[in-house]
């Protein structure tokens, strides 16, 4: 029987995360480590463990079918790959930023300046957009270091919490992207591995779902249901079940972790009690 192939980060900020998503569409794989593929007891998944920077170049070749690997990544080696997916992980952004001393206006901050990245066609293709025309220094690694040894006015590079930045006595003065984990695949399946893939969707889609939205239940009278079934955004009408008490009922419905913390307020105000918001394991549409 056909496997999909999958390529995820060997190791990196998004290697566990990726591992954690496939755990919780259900994916069981052997224990062991250090290993360069593994394989899945209870469905019909294969995982190459690869470089991020490798991962478009193996799905575009065929090697692997489908990958997860920062959107960033993507657009930087821009290769012959579909993507399928943002996976809501792996946030980040790619951002220009400067000596801390240094003042900055705009854009033309960077006109005859020397940038240094390892991001150098999305740097290319967002100067000329706006314009700016600057040299573009590229280096594989340790990129916020260059301007403090001369190499670089400036930089571009991923930023998630800016530590790095302030360490390295710089500040961000523009994003160029954002980011997040995306999955990837080959412009090309056998229909038995696009079964597959589509099998595969439909449980990232629930697990994805599931954890953007919360079950929430709460008593209310029944004179303030229509009310708040009104304020409640949750997915059509809510279960309305009687208590024991004459006159009040339970209500039950999915939301929104957002909307809910935006709602709460008017939710005790319209005469809502006892609320209670629960996680949601898996949530098929």
């Amino acid at each position: 029987m056909d496997k999909l192939k999958i390529a995820i980060q060997k190791k990196g900020r998004l290697s566990e995360h990726s591992l954690q998503m496939l755990e919780e569409c259900g994916i069981k794989f052997s224990n062991g480590t250090g290993k360069l593929k593994n394989e899945s007891k209870n469905f019909p998944l294969e995982v190459l463990f690869l470089r991020d920077d490798d991962i478009p170049y193996y799905v575009e070749r065929k090697v692997a079918d489908i990958g997860i690997v920062g959107e960033n990544v993507v657009l930087e080696h821009n290769r012959e790959i579909t993507i399928l997916e943002q996976l809501g992980f792996g946030g980040c952004r790619l951002s220009l930023a400067i000596p801390r001393e240094e003042k900055y206006n705009n854009l033309n901050w960077f006109s005859g300046k020397r940038i240094a990245t390892s991001y150098p066609n999305i740097l290319n293709d967002f100067f000329k957009k706006n314009g700016i025309n600057a040299d573009i220094e590229v280096i594989s690694g340790s990129v916020e270091i260059a301007p403090g040894i001369g190499l670089a006015d400036g930089i571009c590079d991923i930023v998630s919490t800016g530590s790095t930045l302030l360490s390295n006595g710089l500040h961000e003065v523009e994003t160029v992207i954002k980011s997040q984990a995306v999955l990837v695949s080959s412009k090309e399946l056998s229909d038995d591995k696009r079964q597959i893939l589509d099998r595969l969707l439909f449980r990232i889609s629930s697990t994805k779902n599931a954890a953007e939205n919360k079950y929430i239940l709460l008593n209310a009278p029944e004179d303030a249901v229509e009310e708040i079934c009104n304020i409640l955004p949750g997915m059509k009408s809510p279960t309305i079940l009687p208590l024991a008490i004459k006159g009040w009922c339970s209500l039950h419905s999915v939301i929104r972790e957002d909307d809910f913390w935006n709602v709460i307020s008017r939710l005790k105000k319209a005469g809502a009690e006892g609320i209670l918001v629960i996680p949601i394991e898996k949530m098929i549409l």
